[in-house]
């Protein structure tokens, strides 16, 4: 028998017995499989009861030609002739008879494939990604349901999803939801090709029926294209079998989830599931993996990363080129990729885990991703690794007092605003809600509220993170003070921020601006926006964003602003002389809590493609002499489009050699885009004398030069001898990378 699943223990029960599931879970059980017509009822109780004990709905009819119940098939709803019709033995059924119920039951959860596919993407969301699924039905009824299940999952491909199947016609359906990953989907009763080519597993409910259909179930697989040792194996054990009948149903016929009726706590010591597991360990030839991967998605592997040693913490969540959801982690926001593996730790432990898989492949590019955006594109690679800490998303009030707050790396700044704004709080966050907290975090954060409350790094008080030996440090003012520094400004040498903890200002509803104005004149409209900046309080930040020129089209520039103050006078007071820099032809201002500001981050997942060609300078004033190079560099054709940042302001209130971001005096950032890198970098070069530094996050540049930009020498030195200490190895190497060594 070809064994390729670990062995996983179950027990089975109604919602009159879900009170055990908690126990079970104590004692080291893998499944709770619960059934009946209260199955979605009983598995919610039980998924806000549990951590990490995975979820079986059982026995889910599903009926034909878009009708309820198994009436629809010709079958009895009401009967065992009805299951038996499906090819269930009727006397195999003492098992489900064991937990005190009719399994006729089976039959009333009858419902219709996309309720069934959106239900269980619900529980599944709810349960943090631990619902399985066993359907019962005609062959034919399943075959098309597993499809629409499927399809109505994908939310990932375009358009809505349509089915014009002969039982089951679906002429335009919204997918979704998404669950939280790709629930198995096993079936009962009678086999065929074109529904083991589509179905994860099977479930039997007697032993007899297992070495009676076992090799209809090989023969099937095959002529589906599909190893028989894909399609797992499940079984509801009867009350007479031993650990011995089980080791040999096990060995013999490729069980891999056994299933325990259980009716009450005492009923768990029946098995004892590590005995068990270890049992059938002593008995394969070889190790299994954690997770099993089908030859489809094998064939796509790398050949240098050792797939079958990924820590079995992480091989449940990873996702690699053959994976349905790859397409959904391979990109980031600008930038295409095609990473050979996907780790997405969920835990602390398990991003030490996920550093240790990466310490034993340093040959691999390796890339660490918080959650979305990412200008540089440096979280993705071609054949590597990356370690993504979407997962670690929460958001935590530590202390009302002191408005210290505690944020995981995987959290979006929407989110952080949505949570911070019942309490009259923020903590200034770029300008899109959909950024990943650790990677601006880790970096600085030139944000709305930049001038009035500094860096999103300057409300850092305090961080958690696994370094590269995969120890565990928390870094503060007097907790290793020297990583601290680093953390701020330059972050992503050092480690995996595991979590942030910030102290939030009190900010209120705030005014936010757009403005169109004529830049036909774009060296003079630059030299008064800046002049406006810098002489408007502090509670003014803003942006300027220019295209270049089109022939026969006025030039226009987007002026946005963000006006710390809730009063509507003080709002117009600031933005009078912003709104004046130029002919205004168009203009919008509104008064606004500052999450409405963030809530502009869009649902669908990132798909870049291509190389993003930007580069990143601080300067201290837009001088004449500089706005005159930018209109040259505008007029060269080399670039998209150009922005400024305000910076500035509260800023410039932190000493130089406070933080590893240490260009504090400037009062603007400048980002330009091109598509052409050598043409990009001739008209760049234009603008050089007026820089002091650059901004790491918006540079995709690499080399000594932009690493001499970004930091001072003396800050430079000391981060070299810092990532000598914590990084000798250069494990964090695939960002803005300080080797150890010395310049590159």
């Amino acid at each position: 028998m070809n064994l390729r699943h670990r062995l996983r223990i179950g027990a089975l029960v109604t919602h009159d017995a879900a009170d055990v599931a908690p126990h079970a879970e104590a004692a080291g059980y893998d499944l709770i499989a619960a059934t009946g017509p209260d199955a979605w009822t009983t598995l919610s109780w039980i998924a806000g009861r549990t951590t990490g004990i995975r979820l079986l709905a059982a026995g889910l009819t599903v009926p034909g030609h878009n009708a309820a119940g198994l009436a629809a098939l010709g079958h009895d709803p009401a009967g065992l002739a009805g299951l038996a019709a499906l090819g269930h033995d009727p006397a195999g059924l003492a098992g489900l008879a064991a937990l005190g119920h009719d399994p006729a039951g089976l039959a009333a959860l009858g419902q219709d494939p996309a309720m069934l596919a959106r239900s269980a993407a619900s529980l599944d969301l709810l349960s943090g990604g631990r619902l399985e699924i066993a359907l019962t039905g005609e062959p034919g009824v399943l075959t098309e349901a597993i499809e629409i299940i499927r399809g109505l999952h994908d939310t990932a491909r375009p358009g809505p999803l349509r089915h014009p199947g002969p039982r089951f016609r679906i002429p335009g359906t919204q997918r979704g939801p998404e669950p939280a990953h790709r629930i198995p989907v096993a079936i009962m009763g009678p086999l065929s090709d074109g529904l083991i080519a589509v179905a994860d597993g099977w479930l039997a409910t007697t032993p007899g029926e297992l070495r009676d259909h076992g090799k209809a179930l090989d023969d099937a697989a095959v002529a589906a294209g599909r190893e028989p040792g894909e399609i797992r194996r499940l079984l509801v054990v009867p009350p007479d079998l031993g650990q011995g009948d089980l080791l040999e149903l096990v060995m013999e016929h490729g069980v891999d989830t056994l299933l325990i009726p259980v009716v009450e706590a005492a009923d768990l010591g029946r098995f004892a599931p590590g005995e068990l597991r270890d049992a059938v360990a002593r008995l394969r030839p070889h190790p299994v993996p954690a997770v099993f991967k089908p030859a489809s998605v094998r064939a796509k592997r790398h050949p240098g990363i050792k797939y079958d040693a990924i820590p079995g913490s992480l091989a449940e969540t990873a996702i690699e080129p053959g994976d349905p959801g790859y397409r959904r982690v391979r990109s980031t926001y600008l930038r295409g990729g095609a990473p050979g593996l996907v780790l997405r730790p969920r835990t602390v432990t398990e991003v030490a885990d996920a550093l240790a898989f990466a310490r034993a492949h340093p040959h691999l590019p390796f890339g660490v991703r918080s959650r979305g955006h990412g200008i540089s594109g440096r979280s993705t690679n071609d054949g590597g690794l990356v370690v993504s800490v979407a997962a670690l998303d929460g958001i935590e009030i530590l202390d009302e007092s002191r408005r210290l707050v505690r944020i995981g790396p995987g959290a979006r700044w929407t989110d952080v605003a949505q949570a911070l704004a019942p309490y009259g709080w923020a903590i200034t966050s770029g300008d899109y809600g959909g950024v990943g907290v650790g990677g601006l975090a880790t970096a600085g954060g030139i944000g709305w509220l930049a001038r009035e409350h500094g860096l999103t790094i300057d409300k850092l008080v305090a961080a958690e993170m696994v370094l590269a030996d995969g120890s565990t440090v928390r870094v503060s003012a007097t907790e290793n003070p020297d990583l601290f520094w680093a953390v701020r400004g330059a972050g992503a040498n050092f480690g995996i921020v595991t979590s942030f903890e910030f102290e939030a200002d009190e900010v209120g509803d705030v005014g936010f601006a757009r403005f169109a104005v004529g830049a036909d004149d774009p060296a003079a409209l630059l030299v008064r926006w800046g002049r406006a900046i810098e002489e408007a309080p502090r509670d003014l930040s803003g942006q300027l964003i220019l295209g270049r020129p089109r022939r026969g089209q006025p030039n226009i520039a987007q002026l946005v602003a963000v006006v710390d103050a809730g009063d509507p006078r003080t709002v117009v007071d600031r933005l009078q002389p912003i709104a004046g820099v130029g002919p205004l032809y168009d203009q919008n201002v509104v008064l606004t809590p500052y999450a409405g500001i963030m809530a502009n981050a869009s649902p669908a997942d990132h798909d870049g493609h291509g190389e993003p060609v930007s580069r990143s300078a601080l300067v201290e004033h837009l001088t004449p002499e500089f706005a005159e190079a930018a209109a040259r560099l505008l007029d060269s054709g080399a670039i998209h489009w150009f922005q400024i940042r305000t910076v500035g302001g509260a800023v410039a209130d932190v000493p130089a050699d406070a933080t590893a971001y240490a260009h504090r005096s400037a009062n603007f950032s400048i980002v330009v885009m091109g598509a052409d890198e050598r043409r990009l970098d001739a008209a760049w070069a234009g603008l050089r004398d007026h820089f002091d530094g650059l901004y790491l996050n918006f540079e995709t540049g690499r080399g000594a030069a932009y690493l001499n930009d970004a930091f001072p020498p003396a800050t430079l030195a000391r981060l070299r001898e810092l990532k000598r200490r914590y990084d000798p190895g250069n494990l964090f190497r695939d960002n803005f990378n300080i080797e150890p060594g010395g310049t590159r």
